[in-house]
This record gives C-alpha cells, sequence and structure tokens, in this order.
C-alpha cells in the first residue's frame, strides 16, 4: 500500500513566505531495517484553470496509488498563492525528496523551476543518504501546457503520471535572468521582450476563458503598440543595434502563448538558447502570418531573424521605457535584462 503524507516539513512549506524560511527539519529512519521510502512531492495548484487542477488531482490519486510502488510516500502540497509553490521545493529538495513533480500549468511548474534555485545557486540536498539530487517532474493540468509540447508529450495526466512511474531521468538546460539590482530569475521554456510578453501580461488576466485568454491578450497589447529600436549584446561580445523590433524571443523550449512555435530549433539539452527577433512587424502582419508562427514556419518570413546563443544582454534605446520582459508567461518587469543559460542545471523525469 502506497501511502498518501502530508510530511511536517510540506506543512511547514505551505505556511511560510519565500522571502522568510523556517529551519530544517529532517525526517528520521532510525532503527528502520528497510531503506528509507523515497518522498514524491507533488505541488498542486488547486485553483489553476479554473478550478480543474484541483478536481482532476482528486480523480489520478487513485490511479497514483495503484501505480507506485510501496517503496514510495505520495506527499501532497497544495499551494495558497503566488510564489508558494517556490518555498515547497525549495523544502522539499533540502529534505531529500526524490522529486517534486508540478501538477497544473506553465505558471506551476515555472514557480517550481525557481524553487531549485536560491540567491542565485542551486538549493543543496541535506540528506546525505540521497542517491542522486531532486528530479523535476511534470503533470500537465493547466491552462497552458506549452513546455509539454516540446517534448511531443500528449496533454494526459495518466501518461504523465506513466513517465514519473518509470522514473527515467535527464539532465535539461535553465534560463537565468538578471537585472542591475534585482534577483536573479530562472526559466524552463521561453522568455520574451515587448509585444508578446505585453500580451502575455495582459493574457494573465484572462486565464478564466482557456486558451482564449492568449488572443485577447494579443489584441490587448496591439492597443497602441510602437515597435522600439534595442541594443543586443550576444555571447558577451559587441552591442548590435536591432530597429524597430516588435518581439525578441528566447527559447530554452520551443512554444508559448497556448501552442505558437516560436523558436521551433529550441532544445532544453542543447546548452543553448535559439533567440527570434520579429522587426518591422504591422498588426496585420501577426493575422497573415499567424499559421506561420504556430506551425514554426515564419524563420523564412522576411523581417524574422534566428540564431543560437549562450547568453544575451538587451537593452531599449528608444528612449521611451516601458518595454514588457515575461519568462514562462510571467510577467518580470522591463528592460534591460541580460539572459544566461545554465546547462543540464535540473535533471528531469522524462
Amino acid at each position: 500500500m502506497v501511502s498518501t503524507t502530508s510530511k511536517p516539513w510540506l506543512f511547514r512549506a505551505q505556511h511560510s513566505m519565500a522571502s522568510d524560511l523556517s529551519p530544517h527539519l529532517s525526517v528520521s529512519h532510525e532503527g528502520s531495517s528497510s531503506p528509507p521510502r523515497r518522498d514524491l512531492v507533488f505541488v498542486i495548484n488547486p485553483r489553476g484553470a479554473n478550478g480543474r487542477t484541483g478536481k482532476e488531482w482528486k480523480k489520478l490519486l487513485p490511479y497514483l496509488r495503484s501505480r507506485l510502488h510501496k517503496d514510495c510516500n505520495i506527499c501532497e502540497s497544495m499551494t495558497s498563492g503566488p510564489y508558494h509553490a517556490i518555498d515547497i521545493t525549495r523544502e522539499a529538495i533540502r529534505e531529500g525528496a526524490d522529486a517534486v513533480i508540478a501538477v497544473g500549468g506553465d505558471g506551476t511548474l515555472h514557480e517550481v523551476v525557481n524553487g531549485f534555485f536560491w540567491a542565485g545557486k542551486p538549493v543543496i540536498n541535506h540528506n546525505r543518504e540521497a542517491a542522486h539530487s531532486t528530479a523535476l517532474g511534470l503533470i500537465p493540468l493547466g491552462t497552458g501546457s506549452d513546455f509539454a509540447r516540446t517534448w511531443g508529450w500528449k496533454n494526459d495526466p495518466y501518461e504523465a503520471i506513466d513517465r514519473i512511474i518509470r522514473g527515467l531521468r535527464s539532465g535539461i538546460d535553465v534560463g537565468v535572468i538578471t537585472g542591475e539590482g534585482e534577483e536573479s530569475h530562472y526559466f524552463i521554456n521561453v522568455a520574451d521582450i515587448h509585444l508578446s510578453a505585453k500580451a502575455g501580461y495582459y493574457a494573465s488576466r484572462y486565464k478564466r476563458f482557456g486558451n482564449l485568454c492568449y488572443v485577447i491578450g494579443a489584441l490587448q497589447a496591439f492597443m497602441g503598440h510602437s515597435n522600439m529600436d534595442l541594443r543586443i549584446k550576444v555571447n558577451g561580445g559587441e552591442w548590435e543595434t536591432c530597429s524597430q523590433v516588435t518581439a525578441l524571443c528566447i527559447g530554452n523550449a520551443k512554444y508559448f502563448g497556448g501552442g505558437m512555435r516560436i523558436t521551433p530549433n529550441a532544445d532544453p539539452s542543447s546548452g543553448n538558447f535559439e533567440i527570434v527577433i520579429l522587426q518591422h512587424f504591422k498588426w496585420y502582419d501577426f493575422i497573415l502570418k499567424l499559421h506561420k508562427l504556430y506551425k514554426g514556419t515564419h524563420l523564412s518570413v522576411q523581417n524574422v531573424s534566428s540564431r543560437s546563443a549562450y547568453s544575451i544582454e538587451v537593452e531599449d534605446i528608444s528612449g521611451n521605457g516601458g518595454i514588457y520582459v515575461q519568462s514562462d508567461g510571467e510577467h518580470l518587469g522591463f528592460l534591460p535584462r541580460k539572459f544566461c543559460i545554465l546547462p543540464s542545471a535540473i535533471e528531469m523525469i522524462r
């Protein structure tokens, strides 16, 4: 029988804030003749997808119990608000969890990924007896599942559970974003700048409409939009000027915006980003070429360029300011920013 537990350290994480982590507790297995159970920590956003995530998770639990071996603990941890998943993940890693599995959409996955880091460094596993580091897992149940698309995974939670049961791991790259006087921020999918980032910012207000939120966000972002001149520095080289930039996308994976294959050559195991820049686009260009953006065939379109790089710095030289930056659909503020890749930074269950 597989147990479903709420460990004391998980309970504590549910009531802590990212800026005030509580002291560490360890789970003792003294006096036990059998190996310690492996803790699989499932981080669930019960309000995700208008409450569908929480309901679907309850339906999944019996199947999960039936598939897991008796040496595993199912550790549930429901998030109570923004950034809570970051705290839960950090506590789980410090206490030697075998894996942390994000249950929800790309937003929940994004927070869990950020929980693998603290103060610019990977979170350390304090369990010296652990055979390997804590892995990242994903059961896609949210509004968007763009990261799962890169691997060709179906939006099927039962298939995701089967992957977790198999437990095959491989290293994946993580992007890190830095800005002057700001904490490092991490992303696993796509970071983007200007129009697409503004569209994502507005789309987040309409998630109750499902994938339609991306269309609504894009329409709202187009209102009053102007292309801007930016300058970039790639791989620490010389500064280059990019005129009339509509959007600049930095892909660790391929998809964003509910299935748009914006960086079609990106590979989370390559050690490089794919950087795609759209310049001189008008509103009607997106309508006429939208099918190319979804198919990933837009790289042949005029005023679209692509390159591979492990770092890029981006600054606004238009003088107008207020150019939006987002990563994995989360609003991060405005330029300037530097984006670097961390090769094989996390082991992922695939």
